[in-house]
């Protein structure tokens, strides 16, 4: 390791003395919230400020070719940063009430993101496989933070039980790709692949189960229809601010895994996973909306829409696959889209959660215009982008899938039909929580609570972003097209 490379890897290294430093601030001062918030907040900044920084510069390599920094990994690093600080920002409201310690919650948050940086910039698959984990298993610590409620427990057992199965199989296939290649590089397996592509070597069986072992694994990841299960009750038991952390920092992870290995290494054979694609995105937007549309709890509704969501990104890497490069930039606009305005959701029930027993039922929802204007008029802002009502963000990314889909042609043009139906489904059941906050009459006659300043904070960025990426989206188009041309060329 020489000096070089630590200066390449210097975002990551950013990230894990945040953390360390979050740790170390909680030892010397127990209990004092302030204290570890400022650590984790500035030090979240200096990460952001490194990576702008390093990232600025040209594509390089660490660690024997292990680890690589380009415009992708910028822009990744730069969105996980993002998420970890707004959850942060959402999260002292919701656990103060509760008891629950904000040090550990932001220390175990920021080493999460440490292990979906090093995904981002993986140029190797025992690197990705070893980021990949280092993201997932904070996940499960967080989902059964609440370890004195049931559902808090029961969630992160069935996380972490069919998280660890879908781990083992993506690793079975990690291994069948790497008996094939004679190597982890990932540029390395690339050109192996373009052998098959062009003749030169078969179409193994080994290949082909390589490729289903890797996409059922992948599929768990991102929760897309089937293997979606676990996603319910881990949403709806883990406390709110974790749900909003976990609804969108392991799913931009899991895709940037997914770039990585589906669109680097396994590009030369994508009309091979093509077919796949297509039936997942299908199956995964139509199905998460349709359970949605019977759910009356608004957690559990969110996170069967979350499914939904993973669909319709699925839908512009259906769109690269079919000829379309387009299809990179618009699933890279839609992931940053969608994190923004499905924290900013959560973050709203999160707030509404300050005063302990108050559950996500839609009856809490009820004459929310009556105690607290500005909150109805938040969650309304993020159901409509969620929706994809213009102009908002998301209507904007929206559209980049559907033009990249409709270009692709084919069954990925289908999709971008299906998309549109299902989008239009979609707004029943988020328009009725908005009917339940304007029209229903309260249910209970308790006073409006008090908001920290932190959560309102974090509210007003998400609503910035929100807004101004529909109204401006060029603002990080330029970003987002370096970003996928790193990858496709």
């Amino acid at each position: 390791m020489s000096a070089a490379d630590l200066n390449v890897a210097s975002p990551v290294v950013a990230a894990i003395l945040t953390a360390l430093a979050i740790i170390l601030v909680d030892l010397v001062l127990p209990g004092r919230t302030g204290p570890a918030l400022v650590t984790a907040l500035g030090g979240l900044l200096i990460t952001a400020i490194v990576t702008l920084s390093v990232g600025s510069g040209d594509a390089a390599y660490a660690f024997g070719e292990m680890y690589h920094l380009d415009k992708l990994t910028t822009f990744l690093d730069l969105l996980f940063i993002s998420i970890v600080a707004l959850t942060i920002l959402f999260a002292p409201d919701y656990l103060a009430p509760r008891g629950l310690p904000l040090a550990e919650f932001a220390a175990v948050l920021v080493f999460a993101m440490c292990g979906a940086m090093v995904i981002a910039a993986s140029a190797d698959l025992l690197l990705l496989f070893i980021g990949l984990e280092l993201m997932v298993l904070p996940g499960y610590l967080l989902a059964a933070y609440h370890k004195t409620d049931g559902y808090s427990t029961e969630g992160a057992i069935k996380y972490f039980l069919l998280g660890s199965f879908s781990s083992a199989i993506f690793l079975f296939g990690l291994a069948f790709v790497w008996g094939l290649s004679g190597s982890t590089n990932i540029g390395d397996v690339k050109d192996t692949l373009a052998q098959v592509t062009s003749g030169a070597m078969p179409f193994s069986p080994g290949l082909a189960m390589g490729l289903a072992f890797l996409t059922t694994g992948v599929a768990f990841k991102i929760a897309a229809v089937p293997f979606h299960y676990w996603t319910p009750d881990a949403y709806q038991g883990s406390p709110t601010p974790v749900t909003g952390y976990l609804s969108v920092g392991p799913k931009v992870g899991a895709f940037a895994l997914i770039l990585r290995l589906f669109v680097e290494a396994l590009g030369p054979v994508k009309g091979d996973w093509l077919p796949v694609i297509v039936v997942l995105a299908a199956a995964t937007m139509t199905l998460g909306n349709l359970v949605a549309l019977t759910q009356d709890n608004v957690k559990r509704m969110l996170a069967y829409s979350s499914i939904a969501h993973t669909g319709y990104m699925l839908v512009g890497l259906a769109a690269f696959a079919g000829g379309q490069p387009s299809g990179i930039s618009a699933l890279l606009f839609y992931g940053a889209a969608y994190a923004f305005m499905n924290l900013g959701a959560f973050a709203v029930i999160a707030a509404l959660q300050k005063r302990a027993g108050v559950t996500s039922q839609l009856s809490t929802f009820s004459g929310l215009i009556r105690k607290e204007p500005a909150l109805t008029f938040l969650m309304l802002l993020f159901l409509l982008s969620l929706v994809g009502i213009p102009p908002t963000a998301g209507f904007f990314g929206k559209v980049l899938i559907i033009q990249s889909a409709v270009q692709a042609g084919g069954w990925v043009g289908a999709l971008a039909v299906l998309l549109v139906v299902n989008a239009a489904a979609a707004a029943f059941y988020y328009l009725r929580v908005v009917v339940y906050m304007f029209v229903r009459d309260p249910v209970s006659d308790a006073p409006a609570l008090r908001h920290g300043v932190l959560l309102w904070g974090g509210l007003a960025a998400a609503t910035v972003l929100t807004i101004v990426l529909g109204f401006f989206p060029g603002l990080i188009l330029g970003m987002v097209g370096d970003a996928a041309r790193a990858i496709t060329g």
